[in-house]
């Protein structure tokens, strides 16, 4: 009985190495034209798929199905039977609810495609590069005078994490970054004034954008709703956000779930001379760099 269990098991790991060696044969095994053109389908579609996927917050989401798909392709190869039946329940019943929680980024992304010119759908690597000439000096001008005058403000850049839903809850501008344009959008009673605008590269991509507070309970009484905001959007994405104060002109920046308060002239500078280095030149890799960029330190 004994040897025939050891005889089972030794079967069972000639198995798996069976289908390793297969694996590694199929991958190394020199390739002709059907699998270039299947190779290069699935490529595009992928990074399609990222690319909708990287202009929200849904992106966590997607990663946490790649690697549940990854430990359940792992765990079946291992012969991992509990552990690949319950991952394997969880990713079964999971796809009606990734469909749900997907639901506008799809609609958007197969929108997007059928508006999409044949060659922009092949061309999946673009060269937009961001001109950022003047547009750190117009951003310092509008909040020195934003701060003089004590006219609130808050500005949200996007870095990695795309910010559309966000945009969306305000009203959409696309427009050139000058300062005017700035202080007139949070000039009191106008209709924009009251929320945030949205920063993206070297374009206002929307103004009057409501965000979500931040929970902190640790944060100071002392700090109104703006503050609040700035927080609360920073916790869930990458996003850089500077703050001016209608009450005492101060200019703050939250970054990382942290706040970093007193800003001045030269400290903006530095920290906008980051933002567009950090974006001026994105390409498809970039999309898997977000966690490297850690947050200051308050």
């Amino acid at each position: 009985m004994k040897y025939e269990r050891v005889v089972a098991h030794m079967a069972e790991l000639s198995g798996i190495w069976q289908q390793i060696a297969a694996f590694f044969a199929s991958l190394f095994a020199p390739p002709n034209w059907h699998n270039l053109l299947d190779i290069a389908i699935v490529t595009i579609l992928i990074y399609q798929v990222i690319k909708v996927l990287s202009k929200t917050r849904s992106n966590a989401v997607l990663k946490g199905v790649g690697i549940l798909i990854i430990v359940a392709w792992i765990s079946e190869l291992l012969q991992l039977n509990t552990m690949n039946w319950l991952l394997q329940q969880i990713i079964g019943t999971g796809a009606v609810l990734i469909v749900v929680l997907f639901q506008p980024e799809i609609r958007r992304g197969l929108e997007s495609i059928g508006r999409s010119s044949f060659k922009g759908i092949l061309s999946p690597l673009g060269t937009e590069r961001v001109s950022v000439e003047g547009t750190v000096g117009s951003i310092i001008s509008a909040l020195s005078n934003l701060s003089r005058r004590r006219v609130g403000a808050l500005i949200v850049f996007e870095m990695k994490t795309g910010l559309n839903d966000i945009a969306r809850s305000g009203t959409i501008l696309d427009a050139q970054i000058s300062s005017a344009l700035i202080e007139n959008l949070f000039e009191p009673n106008t209709p924009l004034h009251d929320g945030a605008l949205i920063v993206r590269k070297d374009r206002i991509a929307a103004a009057g954008c409501i965000l979500q507070l931040s929970d902190d309970t640790s944060i100071s009484r002392e700090l109104g709703t703006r503050h609040r905001a700035a927080l609360g959007v920073s916790e869930s994405a990458d996003a850089i956000t500077l703050i001016v104060s209608e009450e005492t002109g101060v200019i703050s920046m939250a970054r990382g779930g942290k706040l970093t308060r007193y800003l001045d002239a030269k400290s903006l500078s530095i920290i906008l001379s980051e933002i567009y280095s950090y974006n001026k030149n994105d390409t498809i890799f970039d999309i898997f760099r977000r966690w490297r960029e850690e947050p200051h330190e308050k």
